[in-house]
């Protein structure tokens, strides 16, 4: 594994993880009327300290996509979900709870998970896929599941709805990571012209936005306890299964490589459960009217 490709995700995961706080902050407090509606986008980008958190997840996924380009989607995922210990570290900074033990088991859980899965699967390169019907079958039962996600959300409104539409921008997120590697990888061959000529970098901007969307409206309907583990989980297993799927990545398949790779994504799951859980995790409840704070916050 390359120390770089280290540095980069970790520190992707990092910006991701402080924006996912400082943006939650703010959603929180916009009015439910805005539910699913880019006027809700609109509404936030009013908001100085939202527009910070969205910086940070910009430059995120900046280094993610750097990070992306020199190492495997099955290698870069699952440092990418570690952006759950910086939003919690930052909770706990604004809760001031200690980690406690849910806190620690989480953390050990998450990194044992991570490092489980990385040296038991070793991921390497492969050759892409260059049959187009796997491609768009891997990418049509994401995006399908995603929809069917965020049309239970929209019926159910407030009862399961966070939950559900984090889990359809885990989906979305994953898909749109795999799309950033074929996207680098088309500019490394062709330079701009080869990059702007293919429908990925589209794909890229299309599934991010309306990832935001999903996830500011989950954001702003229940506290980030609730929605962010969902999307934190999902997002690695959807870009695993582009990046195995589709893109060539290879991965030990012995029986005990596997083993070991199905051992480390449960406990990097139920890590990131206990970590999303954490009483340090804002926990503000959701506003039921248009707030008039929103935009001085």
């Amino acid at each position: 594994m390359s120390v770089l490709v280290l540095i980069l995700a970790v520190s992707a995961a990092c910006c991701v993880g402080f924006g996912f706080v400082l943006q939650q902050n703010v959603a929180q407090q916009a009015p439910l009327s805005d539910f699913l509606s880019p006027r809700l986008l609109l509404d936030l980008m009013r908001v100085p300290r939202w527009l910070g958190g969205t910086a940070l997840m910009v430059a995120g996924m900046g280094l993610g996509a750097v990070a992306l380009g020199r190492g495997e989607v099955s290698l870069v995922e699952p440092l990418l979900a570690t952006n759950l210990l910086f939003a919690l570290a930052l909770s706990r900074r604004q809760t001031r709870q200690p980690l406690g033990r849910q806190g620690w088991a989480g953390l050990a859980l998450l990194a044992g998970g991570v490092t489980a899965f990385i040296v038991a699967g070793r991921p390497q390169a492969g050759s892409a896929v260059t049959n187009p019907l796997r491609h768009w079958l891997i990418i049509g039962v994401m995006v399908g599941l995603a929809l069917l996600l965020t049309t239970c959300a929209k019926r159910s409104r407030l009862g399961g709805a966070p939950v559900l539409l984090a889990l359809a921008a885990g989906l979305l997120y994953g898909v749109q990571d795999a799309l950033t590697r074929v996207s680098g990888q088309r500019f490394s061959a062709g330079g701009w012209t080869d990059l702007v000529t293919g429908w990925q970098p589209y794909g890229v901007l299309a599934l991010g936005v309306t990832g935001l969307l999903l996830v500011q409206s989950a954001f702003e309907t229940a506290p980030l306890r609730t929605s962010l583990p969902a999307l934190t989980a999902t997002q690695p297993l959807a870009g695993i299964a582009c990046g195995v799927g589709f893109l060539g990545d290879r991965l030990h398949a012995d029986t005990g490589a596997l083993a070991w790779e199905a051992a480390g994504l449960a406990a990097i799951v139920t890590g990131i459960v206990l970590l999303g859980l954490h009483p340090a995790m804002p926990c503000g409840p959701a506003v039921t009217e248009p707030s008039h704070d929103l935009q001085r916050r």
